[in-house]
């Protein structure tokens, strides 16, 4: 018999900001990017929050800027900055809310466009069971600087949902799933219970038309 599971995204949701300012900040600082790549970059988070990215080329700048290091360097480095500058903007609600999950018996995801190695601290964080995330090609331990597909944005997430659904025997169609943002449609369409977490404009409004619950829990 299949179960429900709670899934939730992460920038915007469990975290008050969207963590990829947060290490553009970071590469700014430490001199591995310059002002146009900060500018570049703010641009594709600006297009980000109204839902009109184009995350393939995205991923494929941020590919760019990560190829030739070494996978452990960088997760090293990820692990460090999350301790540093994400942890401290947990939303106020969202550990009460995974907590009513496990009490429930639901198994936690998180399902997000982040990098696996932020997904892994966020886990951590959070005491969710498992992570759905963008994952980066490494061969012999050097990034490739390719994301392994799908990128876990958009459809994409469906996708990974759905592999986890058929290989954990969870029933979607039971299931949960919290998101601040228009880009998450498809995944909040796919869930039989869709949550709506402090949404972007255009999800506000959507949330509203059709009735999702409303959250706020900064």
């Amino acid at each position: 018999m299949r179960k429900p599971a709670a899934f939730f995204d992460l920038d915007g949701t469990l975290i008050t900001v969207n963590s990829g300012r947060l290490w553009m900040q970071r590469e700014f600082r430490t001199g591995r990017i310059g002002l146009r790549q900060v500018a570049r970059g703010l641009a594709y988070l600006t297009a980000y929050r109204f839902g009109v990215v184009d995350m393939e080329s995205a991923f494929e700048e941020a590919g760019g800027a990560i190829r030739g290091l070494g996978e452990s360097t960088l997760r090293g480095w990820t692990h460090e900055w999350y301790d540093e500058s994400v942890k401290q903007h947990e939303a106020r609600g969202a550990s009460a809310a995974i907590a009513h999950h496990r009490d429930a018996g639901h198994l936690t995801v998180l399902l997000t466009s982040a990098s696996y190695w932020e997904a892994e601290k966020a886990i951590t964080h959070f005491g969710l069971d498992h992570a759905l995330a963008t994952r980066f090609e490494a061969s012999n331990g050097t990034l490739t600087g390719r994301v392994i597909p799908p990128i876990c944005y958009g459809v994409g997430k469906v996708t990974l949902a759905e592999r986890f659904a058929q290989d954990h025997g969870i029933d979607l169609g039971e299931s949960f799933f919290y998101t601040d943002s228009i880009t998450d449609l498809p995944m909040l369409e796919r869930v039989g219970e869709p949550r709506v977490v402090h949404p972007d404009p255009r999800l506000a409004r959507l949330a509203k038309q059709r009735g999702y619950p409303i959250l706020d829990w900064r």
